[in-house]
């Protein structure tokens, strides 16, 4: 089961109909609600599990005060797009339909699975924390990369870069040794290799659609005794998202993801710490359209 992340700063300002309208809470529903994540809440019915996406947005592990209208419904959409893309993959979904109404297009009906505790994170481009510890140690995860690599450089091959998964505060890098010492060497094994195996494919797809995937967390859990993707898988809160055909490197890049906000954020001189700011009509509004955008580019459909 996920672990839980304190929801904090749900109130939205009135700054236009589409914060209004947003989905900043998932609550209505009679079932027992059990779990809320930054983004996402959890709901038991019955041996199954409701995982409803909201219109929240955080970054740097801060809830924001104010939400993205149709963020929920375009991740739960994205993400059942590549749970079907990936369907040789052991997911999660029982069912993308079969959800109470109120949780129509944003929720799934998924199995439980018992969380690893480990943030398995691909990695085919330097950039964000990577570059930071990179410029700092030369490596990223205890891996040597070659010297003089500038931000959003292509890796000579894509790499596994865990990191903790902290119940309270900020996830922090670990080595692949490390989580060969925590889950053991087969399991660890089977952690980097599916979720380099997942990256590789879904970058692949992608790159044919004019999207630079760069990097992405996913979440793997057990069933029985089957490594199963759960959560999400290549969202624009999962991943990060670049257009071809601006990429530049040795520059930040321009982005289909909330990249765009946690920019936005840091230019206010905000401390990282909560309460984060209220975001501004305008740039909520941007970044509406820039998780619309990957989602129409990466699944080759219009958002309704």
């Amino acid at each position: 089961m996920p672990r839980s992340h304190p929801v904090q700063g749900r109130r939205a300002p009135s700054v236009g109909w589409w914060l209004r309208e947003s989905r900043v809470d998932t609550g209505g529903s009679q079932l027992k609600h059990i779990h809320a994540g930054k983004v996402r809440d959890l709901y038991e019915d019955g041996d199954s599990l409701i995982l409803v996406a909201s219109d929240r947005v955080s970054v740097y592990d801060v809830v924001l005060p104010t939400p993205i209208p149709d963020k929920g419904a375009m991740l739960t959409q994205l993400s059942n797009w590549w749970f079907e893309f990936f369907s040789d993959v052991p997911n999660h979904i029982i069912s993308t339909t079969d959800v109470p109404a109120e949780f129509a297009g944003r929720g799934v009906r998924v199995k439980p699975l018992q969380m690893v505790k480990v943030e398995c994170i691909a990695r085919g481009y330097l950039t964000g924390s990577g570059l930071k510890e990179y410029q700092a140690t030369g490596t990223v995860s205890g891996i040597a990369l070659p010297p003089g690599l500038r931000d959003g450089d292509k890796l000579p091959e894509p790499i596994f870069t865990p990191t903790t998964k902290a119940d309270e505060g900020h996830d922090e890098p670990i080595s692949f040794a490390d989580v060969v010492n925590q889950e053991g060497k087969e399991v660890a094994e089977q952690l980097r290799d599916l979720t380099l195996g997942v990256y590789a494919r879904g970058a692949e797809h992608a790159a044919a659609r004019g999207v630079i995937i760069a990097d992405t967390k996913i979440e793997l859990g057990w069933d029985g005794d089957v490594l199963t993707l759960g959560d999400e898988v290549l969202t624009s809160d999962s991943s990060r998202f670049w257009p071809a055909d601006d990429y530049e490197p040795g520059r930040p890049q321009k982005s289909f993801d909330k990249q765009y906000v946690r920019d936005w954020s840091t230019s206010t001189g905000w401390n990282k710490e909560y309460p984060g700011p209220e975001i501004p009509a305008e740039v909520v509004e941007v970044t509406r359209q820039k998780y619309m955008q990957a989602y129409e580019l990466i699944t080759g459909k219009s958002w309704a």
